[in-house]
């Protein structure tokens, strides 16, 4: 294909999205004495191939266009949002290439070079802004982060933080609420290309105000509090993103077998198939079916301490004896297996042998930043309390690059 062709072929596709260096008009550019562009828009998922069929490009030509873009479209499927743009000789109807947008911000184009095909990707530039998202807590805390808007991978990320410091079947009351600050990145034209990370946290927990800044450590990102000491505790009190406290540890009538004995563990009420986390790193010794216990996942942990989680429905696939687990990570799911009246998690804390109230579990001393980390973390709450002051919630402003 003549250079002067498969320069006006780049201009057009690149033209039909807000990229950087071309201004972008809202449709496909106009058709020239040279091509033509059709842009193809899927009705519920489908497939590129049927809809180059439909738009009359022969199979012979279809396949090895599709083939370059193969490894941008994961099972072959368009979603509605992801338009395939067409490019044709405007004289013989030949294909000579095709583009797709497989997420926001970025293009994909495959273009006809002599005998094959070549594929090209290009970034659109983004830009990071700050979003507030705020509310009450009025029932499930993750729930109630995602109706405020904050998006659900970093409403979930910020609840399991949570869990390590705060008991939020307990320590949660009727009046309490939260405010949030995170990360928006948009294109020049404003379309929202993906969400950040939660930055700033407030939350007001039984008349306890709560205040967590995230900081980048070695470890990756971290919360810490305002006097600069991390969130992070060895044992999660909570090891579920969504249940409520249904028996407590000590003394208690067991529902199925009707007689008083000891609760050596806290069931947590749950939908069936709620994940369930590690409540800290350890080692898989114990996955299978224990008697009324039902399903059941035993971890060791460092400094001669056990945890039990039971009913489970289901165990996570790579959950077998010797395995290495991180806090945090997926377990399980719940369940209602061996004796029990309903989906709940049975979760027990064994320190030295004996069961402990996993409510009671003291809270090992946190990483305390110091000097010229200590020094960022302060400039950076005073940035972030800036914008704070000037933001109303569903409000985004703008962020220096």
């Amino acid at each position: 294909m003549p250079h002067r062709r498969r320069r006006l072929w780049r201009c057009a596709v690149f033209a039909c999205l807000a990229f950087e260096a071309v201004p972008a008009p809202a449709q496909p550019p106009a058709e020239t004495p040279h091509q033509v562009t059709h842009r193809l828009q899927p009705v519920g998922e489908d497939s590129p191939a049927r809809l180059l069929a439909a738009a009359g490009i022969p199979p012979e030509q279809a396949a090895p266009a599709l083939a370059a873009l193969s490894p941008y479209l994961p099972g072959q499927r368009l979603r509605p949002d992801q338009a395939l743009t067409l490019q044709q000789d405007a004289a013989t109807d030949r294909l000579i290439g095709l583009a797709l947008e497989p997420e926001p911000g970025r293009l994909v184009t495959a273009t006809r070079d002599g005998a094959g095909w070549r594929t090209e990707e290009v970034a659109a530039r983004a830009y990071r802004r700050l979003a507030l998202a705020a509310g009450a807590i009025r029932g499930v805390v993750v729930e109630d982060l995602r109706a405020a808007g904050l998006p659900a991978p970093l409403a979930r990320e910020l609840v399991q933080s949570l869990a390590q410091a705060v008991d939020l079947q307990r320590e949660v009351g009727p009046r309490d609420r939260f405010t949030i600050l995170f990360e928006r990145f948009r294109d020049a034209e404003g379309r929202v290309l993906r969400d950040g990370a939660a930055v700033y946290a407030e939350f007001h927990l039984s008349g306890q105000r709560l205040t967590l800044w995230r900081q980048e450590t070695p470890n990756g990102g971290e919360w810490f509090d305002a006097a600069g000491r991390s969130l992070r505790r060895a044992f999660l009190r909570t090891p579920l993103e969504s249940a409520k406290v249904s028996s407590g540890f000590g003394q208690r009538r067991h529902p199925v077998l009707g007689f008083t004995r000891q609760h050596q563990g806290v069931d947590f009420a749950a939908p069936r198939g709620t994940p369930v986390f590690a409540a800290a790193d350890g080692v898989v010794a114990e996955a299978g079916w224990r008697s009324g216990y039902g399903r059941v996942l035993r971890l060791t942990h460092a400094g001669g301490r056990e945890t039990l989680y039971a009913h489970l429905s289901a165990i996570g696939a790579t959950m077998r004896p010797g395995t290495a687990v991180r806090q945090g990570e997926v377990i399980g799911r719940v369940g209602a297996t061996g004796l029990a009246t309903g989906p709940h998690l049975h979760f027990e804390v064994i320190a030295d042998g004996r069961p402990v109230d996993p409510a009671r579990l003291e809270a090992v001393p946190a990483l305390r930043l110091e000097g010229p980390q200590l020094a960022a973390f302060r400039a950076r709450q005073a940035v972030l309390a800036a914008h704070l002051s000037q933001l109303s919630p569903w409000q985004e402003v703008a962020l220096a690059p």
